[in-house]
């Protein structure tokens, strides 16, 4: 069974059984994405003559960025937390509830153990889908992490994290302030479910 049936058929049911008004649902996919100090060399184009030269580094710090979009839209929602956890998942989940609080958000995640733990705090606006398990090409977020590391961290070295965590806001922001980019690269088949 192909996930945009799934799915349809999950996003019915919440639907029917929390009696949504389907004027005021909106459907999001979330992830988190770890980023830091580690650079790894990629490919790149550069004029004939010299060859270039890039740095390497590995460094051990990191953080994570959470990030919900909602692709109809052209929104997203993100926090740069230190964990990946329950109690920072937590966080974020109301922090979506709070910059979304007129509607009831169907959210696509994946089975991450913080995304089902006991302990989870879920806003009563929002409604968790967990895509199915090694699939993580049916999540649009990873394409906002890739075009993130592609046009801000790209052969880059940091002499901070702060600096890191700098240039991931600043990735975030640029597809936040651009809703048709955004849109055009998370709006996958199976999360238009409401059209």
């Amino acid at each position: 069974m192909s996930l945009k049936k799934t799915f349809k058929e999950s996003s019915e049911k919440i639907i029917k059984t929390q009696k949504l008004n389907k004027e005021d649902v909106i459907i999001m996919a979330q992830d988190e994405g770890r980023f830091g100090r580690v650079n790894i060399p990629r490919a790149t184009w550069v004029p004939a003559g010299p060859r270039p030269v890039v740095g390497r580094q590995i460094v051990r710090e990191a953080f994570y960025a959470y990030t919900a979009v909602c692709p109809a839209l052209g929104k997203a929602t993100s926090l740069i937390l230190p964990y990946a956890n329950t109690d920072m998942m937590n966080l974020f989940l109301k922090q979506v509830s709070d910059d979304f609080p007129e509607k009831q958000i169907i959210m696509q995640v994946d089975g991450a153990g913080w995304h089902k733990s006991q302990s989870l705090e879920t806003p009563s606006n929002i409604h968790l889908i967990i895509q199915p398990p090694y699939s993580p090409e049916t999540n649009p977020v990873e394409h906002i992490w890739d075009d993130i590391r592609e046009k801000e961290l790209h052969n880059r070295c940091f002499d901070k994290i702060k600096d890191a965590r700098d240039a991931v806001c600043c990735g975030l922001n640029r597809l936040n302030e651009n809703p048709e980019y955004l849109s055009s690269l998370t709006y996958f088949d199976h999360l238009k479910v409401l059209q």
